[in-house]
């Protein structure tokens, strides 16, 4: 879900950790998953109150950023809306409120990171102003930047994985721990038309990080979850009915279906689906990850138009401008886009598909039981994570504010 990014080489991009008074030792090329503070098995959420151990790196597939992979230009499509929205939000706000959601846009201590600083389980105890402590005019003020920022699909999905977080509260008789008032806000920066800056919302299965430098967008890394998918057990006609993830079901196993008996013997790395597949949650930073699965150049035209299908729905919970100009880079580099699968390919699979390249990551992961799923066993569509990133160093617009940085200080 990103807009056109933009990245430097290698010289800007130090410039950014330049910014940092603390030392990049823990930067390590060779860093794993494992050692930057998600769970062991790389479940893709951190627990508890975990920090930032590493300065930023991003994903790779061998731990060395590849340089020169975008550019800060004119993309054309405005950003004044969301500008406009998340100005009239921080007036909304009393003086404390403010000063709890205002982060700096580029810290000088990684460690405070407030981009970083997301996860998506309920007990992470999270900064910023959360819809719980807000005014109806603040609710409202806060909900239109997330209306301006995001396409219709995606604040639709957004509102839906709210609204079942609550039903979730209501089937495990939890509802002050999962409702849909506990996802918190936070401005990095002032909003600006022509200054970086950005915001963020976190919260229990739903994160969003959104950078703004004029009219680039990055909308990564992002966090799309529910337990359960959906709201069919009758107990509350408000939510009754809700569901989310529908589409991005039908256009994944569509993907897969779309290959040949022989394409799919090399996309498929297991027959067999682990509860937890996801390895590019919170805390997860600079995760290694080499390429797997099928080259979409090797596939036919076809399968590799259904496979940008479920691209272009996960990529299109930003606005719609934004979407397609980051669908026209993802285009640019179809010869080094990967499409990874575990699980089975029936009309109900259950599965994990995962797809990468130079400039977007995505991964989408029927899960093992969580809260609601004591009567459960192994995986399955009530319970997914999905997470899209921009490797290479893209994420946070990271490298685009390097390169804004090399260029103007």
């Amino acid at each position: 879900m990103t807009a056109l990014f933009a990245s430097t080489g290698v010289a800007a991009f130090a410039t950014l950790a330049a910014c940092s008074t603390e030392d990049d030792t823990a930067g390590s090329s060779s860093t794993s998953a494992a050692t930057q503070g998600g769970p062991p098995d790389g479940g893709g959420g951190g627990m508890g109150n975990e920090g930032i151990t590493e300065d930023f790196v991003g994903l790779t597939t061998d731990g060395t950023v590849v340089p020169d992979l975008f550019s800060i230009q004119a993309t054309g499509v405005s950003t004044a809306g969301v500008v406009t929205a998340a100005t009239a939000w921080l007036a909304s706000l009393t003086d404390d409120q403010r000063t709890e959601a205002s982060f700096d846009v580029n810290p000088d201590d990684y460690t405070q990171d407030e981009w970083r600083l997301w996860s998506n389980v309920d007990s992470y105890q999270r900064n910023g102003v959360s819809l719980e402590e807000m005014t109806d005019d603040q609710k409202s003020a806060a909900k239109a930047i997330l209306a301006a920022g995001l396409s219709a699909q995606g604040l639709g999905n957004a509102e839906t994985i709210m609204k079942l977080n609550t039903y979730g509260g209501i089937l495990v008789g939890q509802k002050t721990q999962f409702n849909e008032s506990l996802y918190w806000f936070t401005v990095m920066g002032t909003p600006s038309e022509t200054d970086p800056w950005g915001f963020q919302v976190d919260g229990h299965h739903l994160v969003i990080n959104y950078f703004v430098l004029g009219d680039q967008v990055v909308m990564t890394p992002c966090f799309w979850g529910s337990e359960p998918t959906t709201a069919d057990k009758g107990i509350d006609s408000e939510y009754e009915g809700l569901s989310v993830f529908d589409e991005e079901f039908a256009l994944a196993v569509a993907a897969i279906q779309s290959l040949t008996t022989d394409e799919q013997a090399v996309a498929i790395l297991s027959a067999d689906k682990s509860a937890s597949e996801s390895v590019a949650g919170a805390f997860q930073d600079n995760l290694v990850q080499a390429y797997q699965g099928a080259n979409l150049a090797d596939l036919s035209t076809t399968a590799q138009e259904a496979v940008l299908a479920f691209v272009a729905r996960m990529v299109g919970n930003v606005a719609d401008g934004h979407a397609a100009l980051k669908m026209a880079e993802i285009r640019e580099h179809l010869d080094e886009t990967y499409f990874a699968w575990k699980g089975d390919t029936d009309d109900d699979a259950i599965f994990y598909a995962r797809i990468q390249s130079p400039v977007i990551w995505i991964e989408f992961d029927c899960e093992g039981p969580g809260p609601l799923g004591k009567d459960v066993t192994g995986s399955s569509r009530n319970h997914v994570h999905s997470d899209v990133r921009t490797p290479n160093g893209g994420d946070y617009g990271k490298s685009l504010l390097a390169l804004h940085l090399a260029l103007d200080h």
